[in-house]
């Protein structure tokens, strides 16, 4: 018996910016999901049956599993591509640039700034490599309101959740810093109701005593 009518079930956490994303684009994408928040300190069997790396976000539907967050931001886009932004052949080229430099360099950068004790660099070394990129980026892009003009992209949930968490680890210097166009991007992305529904908080999931969270609890207008 198919059970390709069951809704798909999301494994999350809600700071984490590789789920946020995830979150943001099943969102965009109308999809409704069953929602299991979880403690990357406290994993849930279950969840490790499907993805044994246990990592966020896991989607599990129709007996697949997709536990990269570039991968359910696809599916998602192939659900409902009328909310993303139709790419021009040089938008995609920058597109895949900056996700590739995003998940690679810059998280690498990221996670040593924001947690240098574990490190033998500086905090300033790791601060000055997220900053190239970040320059680098506003002189590539429109910022009105988003990367590309009026309409959301895959490169905007791509990689906002990531200057995000690059923002909070020093807010002051963030916002004295010359990338203005990127400033304005993340200020209209942090505003938007997308960012919202996406960031609302859920109760861990419990696997004795399992509640069912539907995701997104709503719908953008």
């Amino acid at each position: 018996m198919s059970n390709s009518h069951i809704m798909p079930v999301l494994y999350s956490f809600r700071r984490c910016p590789y789920a946020m994303r995830a979150r943001m684009a099943i969102i965009l994408s109308s999809v409704k999901c069953e929602l299991r928040e979880i403690l990357l300190k406290n994993k849930p069997q279950e969840m490790l049956s499907l993805s044994p790396k246990g990592t966020v976000p896991v989607l599990a539907f129709d007996n697949k599993v997709l536990d990269e967050s570039l991968d359910v931001i696809n599916w998602a886009f192939a659900k409902n591509p009328s909310k993303f932004l139709k790419y021009s052949s040089g938008e995609s080229k920058l597109s895949n640039y900056f996700v590739e430099l995003f998940d690679s360099k810059f998280k690498y950068h990221l996670d040593r700034y924001k947690y240098a004790s574990r490190y033998e660099r500086t905090p300033d070394d790791h601060q000055g490599e997220c900053l190239k990129i970040l320059l680098e980026l506003d002189e590539s892009i429109e910022a009105d309101p988003w990367i590309f003009g009026p309409t959301i992209s895959l490169l905007d949930i791509s990689i906002l959740p990531f200057i995000r968490q690059f923002k909070i680890a020093n807010s002051h210097w963030f916002l004295e810093q010359d990338f203005k166009k990127v400033i304005n991007l993340l200020d209209y992305f942090e505003s938007s109701a997308l960012f919202h529904i996406a960031m609302e908080k859920f109760d861990e999931w419990n696997p004795v005593n399992p509640q069912v969270v539907i995701f997104p609890s709503e719908s953008l207008s």
